[in-house]
């Protein structure tokens, strides 16, 4: 079964004055482990497609199912939980909390899911380990290179075991030494554990690496097609 379905996703801005459409029926199946990045010109509905189906935006119409559960009838509050314990977020920003040290931004959303210390604590240490921070683990995001704040950011979205890892343009702010690494870790992590990425990006370096490619244009999906030979770094 499919961990990610959209049904006729569409999207539309200002539908009341100027109407803008983001998404124009998008129809589209992520099976669990698979690495896939959706791609397009700027203003195809990349990041509005990764919004809806992580439950950030909702859709003028049409159906996002994740893990089973259509996430479009779940209250606010409901929603919030379910991204809590479903949905992987990395973002261009990192988006880590400033006053936390690398190790509580990892067990932040395992604190939020009321998980014990210990738990939260070896978790965090696992994943800490995993993406290669072992000996920074009390650096605040301040202390560390845009790289290892995106490879904290890795760690902290898979913290709670979710369904799926969203990453929106996760490299966009990263040098090509740091883009190999996450991308090195992102994929071993992929291999490794069965872990689903799907991307939005424009970066060619995660193109290259994807599996699957979908290509938005005008809010459609233009073009949907596996890499059997994906690049390594």
């Amino acid at each position: 079964m499919a961990v990610i379905t959209t049904r006729g996703i569409t999207k539309t801005y200002n539908p009341d004055t100027i109407p803008v459409h983001a998404l124009n029926g998008v129809d589209l199946d992520i099976e669990k482990g698979e690495f896939t990045a959706i791609v397009g010109p700027s203003g195809s509905g990349k990041t509005t497609l990764l919004n809806i189906i992580g439950g950030l935006d909702r859709p003028s119409e049409g159906k996002v199912i994740v893990g089973g559960q259509p996430i479009e009838e779940l209250s606010e509050n409901k929603l919030i939980d379910f991204r809590k314990d479903h949905i992987g977020f990395v973002f261009q920003a990192y988006n880590l909390i400033p006053v936390l040290t690398a190790l509580e931004n990892v067990e932040f959303v395992m604190l939020l899911q009321k998980r014990p210390a210990a738990e939260r604590r070896e978790r965090a240490m696992e994943l800490l380990r995993a993406v290669g921070l072992e000996d920074k683990v009390n650096k605040r995001p301040s202390e560390l290179s845009g790289g290892q704040q995106q490879r904290v950011a890795v760690a902290r979205a898979l913290a709670p075991k979710p369904t799926f890892i969203l990453a929106d343009e996760p490299t966009a702010n990263l040098d090509s030494t740091s883009t190999a690494q996450l991308l090195d870790i992102m994929a071993e992590l992929n291999h490794r554990e069965s872990v689903t990425f799907l991307f939005s990006t424009h970066d060619q370096r995660v193109i290259d690496r994807a599996r699957r490619i979908v290509t938005l244009v005008d809010g459609r999906i233009d073009e949907d097609v596996q890499q059997s030979q994906p690049a390594t770094s």
